[in-house]
């Protein structure tokens, strides 16, 4: 409950994200009498508009996907129809009880102030909050904690400003299957959309303006990943520039510039899926002499304080690695520096992360160009699911697990995992890395026949024969 005569906290924290929610609570439960304000949705990104809900409509897709694919296994079923009114009230109730749930949960927090509106900084150490009702508070504290994220970003592209176009929010609340599904950007939310609006019943097409999809990949990877995209029915455009925009009652057009030349791209949809821009302009930062880059992301340490003594930066605002658990490791670092009394910082920690496509891709630590680039003598295996048994038995067989392994140490560097569960494998070779275990561990390990994990073996024997 809000006590409005409050002005003074000894923690203010702005946004209730991956970080900002946890950091608030385990605040309040040391002593500190915080305050944690939200503009909009408690639970942030992850939870209303990010991670919960479109894995709830990758999962929907999937089913779709399999049983149009019943035939090969020997099933028979009717034909596949989606019902995206469905699809949506299944991610909306998954979304609702999160929100509702992470809500109650502050709300009932003692120590602990859940305020409704919009905070903007008024000095290094106080923030005026333009509440919900149309009413204003002011706020002081010798802490700060900014936890506010990323929207969609909007290219600079002519035309755009004319067109109705969807971006990652938007697009999650059609009620219809798009005709035809242009995707502006080839990242993980265009791969996850785009993959996922084609086994609703889309065509789709892809136009990425880099040389290959998800440009911080391997170019083996990607190169697989776009193979798995066209098998699925998908478009993809490579080293293609999207140079104007057009719009009329039939549907948008995308003039393109490629080296074959220029030509037009129609569809029935835009979804605009261009990276993502920090909300950190609406916080008057200058005024709290916080210093950004010049796309806005907060300036930090490596124990992520900003350029303003007593002011902290977490999740998405500050730059780096993107990702929901990175924002969490944020708050985990800040309560141990600040309430554990520890000395911990964000330097050499591992960044596992997973696109959603289908099959998953796995990824933690370095890929294979990183690791030359870092100057280290290095060993390559990989290995194709057509030799993981597991997957020929579910004739799941697309994509390759992939590890880099230091020749001088036999340390694992990292690898990357394209097949289905591809983000738990890479998990497990992830607690190898963390536990400084050698490569000849998993190599020699027992695991149950007939998984997925067992494959494990059989990838590090071919790093013996690299």
């Amino acid at each position: 409950m809000v006590r409005e005569k409050d002005t003074n906290y000894k923690a203010i924290v702005i946004g209730t994200g991956q970080a900002g929610k946890p950091l608030s609570i385990t605040l309040a439960q040391a002593g500190w009498k915080t305050a944690i304000i939200e503009k909009e949705h408690v639970g942030g990104t992850c939870v209303n508009v990010g991670c919960t809900p479109t894995k709830t409509m990758v999962a929907s897709a999937r089913v779709a996907y399999l049983n149009r694919r019943a035939v090969d296994y020997g099933v028979i079923t009717q034909p596949v129809e989606v019902d995206m009114r469905t699809v949506l009230k299944r991610k909306s109730d998954i979304v609702h009880s999160f929100t509702t749930g992470s809500r109650k949960r502050l709300e009932n927090t003692e120590g602990l102030d859940l305020i409704m509106g919009e905070a903007r900084f008024t000095s290094s150490k106080s923030v005026e909050v333009h509440l919900e009702t149309g009413d204003s508070r002011s706020l002081t504290s010798d802490y700060i904690f900014i936890n506010v994220g990323c929207r969609p970003a909007k290219p600079p592209i002519p035309g755009l400003d004319k067109v109705s176009y969807l971006d990652s929010t938007t697009i999650m609340e059609l009620d219809i299957v798009p005709p035809h599904l242009l995707v502006l950007g080839g990242g993980y939310i265009g791969i996850e959309f785009g993959q996922m609006f084609r086994r609703f019943g889309s065509e789709v097409t892809i136009v990425q303006r880099g040389k290959q999809l998800l440009a911080r990949e391997d170019s083996d990877v990607a190169e697989e990943i776009a193979t798995i995209l066209r098998d699925d029915g998908v478009e993809v455009l490579l080293d293609t520039e999207a140079v104007h925009v057009e719009g009329d009652q039939d549907g948008v057009q995308l003039k393109v510039k490629s080296p074959e030349g220029r030509r037009s791209v129609s569809g029935s949809h835009l979804l605009v899926a261009a990276g993502r821009v920090p909300n950190s302009d609406s916080l008057n930062l200058k005024e709290a002499g916080i210093e950004s880059d010049s796309r806005g992301f907060i300036k930090v340490n490596n124990q992520l304080e900003s350029t303003q003594k007593g002011v902290y930066a977490l999740g998405d605002v500050k730059g780096g690695p993107m990702f929901t658990h990175i924002s969490y490791d944020d708050f985990r670092i800040i309560r141990t520096n600040l309430i554990e009394g520890g000395n911990t910082t964000t330097d050499g920690r591992l960044v596992p992360y997973a696109v959603f496509m289908d099959p998953e891709l796995g990824r933690v630590g370095s890929n294979e160009q990183e690791a030359r680039n870092q100057g280290y003598n290095i060993r390559v295996g990989k290995l194709p699911m057509t030799g993981m048994a597991r997957a020929i038995e579910t004739d799941e067989t697309r994509g390759f697990m992939k590890a880099i392994v230091d020749a001088d140490t036999d340390q694992i560097l990292g690898c990357a995992v394209l097949g289905v569960e591809g983000g738990e494998l890479m998990s497990m070779i992830e607690v190898a890395m963390m536990g400084k275990l050698p490569y000849t561990a998993l190599k020699e390990g027992i695991f149950a026949h007939p998984t997925r994990a067992e494959a494990l073996n059989n990838l590090f024997m071919a790093m013996d024969a690299s």
